[in-house]
């Protein structure tokens, strides 16, 4: 059995909370980068232009206020994407601070 002191056991703590950290912050920017910018989103709104657009050639009210639903819909979703990476993001610096102090705990 490994001995463990109070020193490495803080020491292993600290590593597990950097690891964790690192972590939040990789999958918070991976959101935000490829969750909010992709190509679905992108291909849903240009077509949902059109389809309004086409709606109010043709005078069919029913087919744009649709549309403006959908294109509501979709800046509802990409706000909330930003939201969780944006908190993923926040919550990996605050694993990271939290390391540090852990290190500066240890005694030497």
């Amino acid at each position: 059995m490994i001995p463990m002191t109070v020193n490495n056991m803080i020491l292993t703590m600290a590593v597990c909370l950097f690891g964790l950290g690192v972590v939040a912050i990789g999958a918070g920017v991976f959101i935000l980068i490829a969750r909010v910018m992709g190509d679905d989103l992108r291909t849903i709104s240009n077509q949902t232009a059109q389809l309004a657009k086409k709606g109010m050639a043709e005078d069919v009210s029913g087919l744009v206020g649709n549309a403006s639903e959908l294109v509501n819909a979709l800046n509802e979703l990409v706000r909330t994407t930003s939201g969780i990476g944006i908190f993923l993001i926040l919550i990996g610096f605050i694993l990271l601070l939290a390391s540090y102090y852990l290190v500066l705990q240890i005694s030497i």
